[in-house]
């Protein structure tokens, strides 16, 4: 029998690499009690009355296809939610998280060659997946406080860019923008008529201010959220989008031909989970960020976060692959910082982490640097 030829692949796939988090991920299945500040899932359970919520749906037989854009109930909950926050929808499509969402609306707003406008440092899915679809991602620096600011908006826009990716709290930094700072991006945003994917997924933890969404100034935006982050819902797989109901109802079509589909319990889960509180997490999660940042702020240039559960150090002599490399080593697990930027010249710190898991973490990057 003759033997099979080379596999030829899609170019779209050959464009990039596999995620350097799942990297490390994996690495960490192969060390012996690793010292991991890598992931950026939380390290507390979903709450019980949220599990118990999810048994009784899928007892009770709930286990099959829903409607495409989600059951209507938890649909108008979040826009009723939306609405006291002062922020008009025209629509809300459930979604198979928020990287569902991503794939949903770069699908239904960017042709081949269209730009979009990423900050740098990103979260990784706003570059690769604007190339896997065909368009053009046009990096922001934000460095070196990570703050995206309307001057440098204005001076990225191009006749050929369509969307701007704003993610507030931020992933990998923990950066946060104020409201000042969101009007401004948004009166940009109208000028030149871009559409705004606003990432919000860590709007349960910020720190030292209360959230704020830049849908509130400008109407032309589309909200991604979910609960993987706030009731640690990560393989629950259960986010949303809302905004422009034109919008809207194109994703709701690709997610057809998609996802199909949330999870069904999940979606019925999802509506205790609004009554769940999420201070108490918040309120840990800012100590957390408290030992990191105090732990480390007088070896390292590290700016301190304000919100989610990152801190993206800058590597001791600029080489933040090889201080990864130094770091996995000496038994913990940290992110290089080129996974999630052009420069090479930080490192991601997760502290979604027990706190003296965080103490070990600080004493050994300490020694490294």
């Amino acid at each position: 029998m003759a033997h099979a030829g080379k596999t030829r692949l899609a170019d779209r796939v050959l464009a990039f690499d596999s995620s350097g988090i799942r990297r490390v991920f994996d690495l960490a299945q192969e060390l012996e009690d690793p010292i991991d500040l890598s992931i950026g899932q939380p390290d507390f359970d979903v709450p019980a009355a949220l599990k118990d919520e999810a048994k009784r749906w899928l007892d009770a037989g709930f286990n099959k296809y829903t409607v495409t854009q989600g059951i209507a109930e938890l649909r108008e909950r979040l826009r009723a939610r939306y609405e006291a926050d002062g922020i008009e929808v025209g629509d809300v499509v459930i979604t198979s998280g928020v990287s569902g969402g991503l794939v949903l609306v770069l699908l239904a707003l960017l042709n081949p060659g269209d730009e979009a406008l990423v900050p740098d440092p990103y979260f990784v899915m706003y570059k690769h997946l604007t190339n896997l679809i065909g368009g053009v991602p046009r990096l922001i620096d934000t460095y070196p406080d990570f703050v995206l600011t309307a001057e440098a908006v204005e001076a990225a826009v191009t006749p050929r860019t369509r969307l701007l990716f704003v993610n507030s709290p931020a992933n990998p930094t923990g950066a946060t923008l104020d409201e000042a700072q969101l009007r401004a991006i948004a009166a940009v945003a109208e000028r030149h008529n871009l559409v705004i994917v606003s990432d919000e997924i860590y709007e349960s933890f910020q720190y030292d201010a209360a959230p704020v969404s830049v849908a509130r100034f400008w109407p032309k935006t589309v909200i991604l959220n979910g609960l993987s982050k706030s009731h640690a819902m990560t393989g629950w797989r259960l986010g949303w989008a809302a905004g422009p109901a034109d919008i809207i109802r194109e994703m709701i079509k690709v997610q057809q031909y998609s996802f199909v589909c949330a999870p069904s319990f999940a979606q019925k889960a999802a509506l205790k989970a609004f009554d769940e509180p999420t201070h108490q997490a918040r309120d840990a999660y800012r100590r957390k960020r408290d030992i990191i940042y105090d732990g480390l702020k007088d070896r390292f240039h590290v700016v301190k976060p304000s919100g989610a559960f990152y801190v993206f150090p800058e590597a001791p002599g600029g080489d933040g692959a090889a201080f990864a490399e130094l770091a996995v080593r000496n038994n913990v697990l940290v992110v290089p910082g080129n996974v999630f930027s052009d420069r090479n010249t930080h490192f991601r710190v997760s502290f979604a982490a027990r706190d003296e898991t965080l103490r070990r973490g600080v004493q050994v990057l300490n020694s490294l640097a």
